[in-house]
């Protein structure tokens, strides 16, 4: 049975870190291509960061590339996502996706002063 755990949200000020954790099981990390996607409130769910499934090609949205970082831990079987520099835009609830169509349940980012 394929999950994924989330975890690693919460509130920082802007301009702080946070790192998001993607626990996967049912099946290898590495095997499938995995996404972060965000939601904000009244907005529609957008893509954030790809990891490929081969290799370490990485995709990231012009609104992130430069402060987000997305890798994994093959031997953790999680993904990550780094976030650096954080502004108010990137409050969200943040998911974790494993091609074809597998989500996690999210963890809520809050970046506030």
């Amino acid at each position: 049975q394929v999950q994924l755990v989330e975890s690693g949200g919460g509130l920082v000020q802007p301009g702080g870190s946070l790192r998001l954790s993607c626990l996967v099981s049912g099946f290898t990390v590495n095997t499938k291509h995995m996404s972060w996607y965000r939601q904000a409130p009244g907005k529609e769910r957008e893509l954030v960061a790809t990891i490929a499934s081969i290799g370490k090609s990485t995709y990231y949205s012009d609104s992130v590339k430069g402060r987000f970082t997305i890798f994994r831990d093959n031997g953790k079987n999680t993904v990550y996502l780094q976030m650096n520099s954080l502004k108010s835009e990137d409050t969200a609830v943040y998911y974790c996706k494993a091609w074809p169509d597998y989500w996690g349940q999210g963890t809520q980012v809050t970046v506030s002063s």
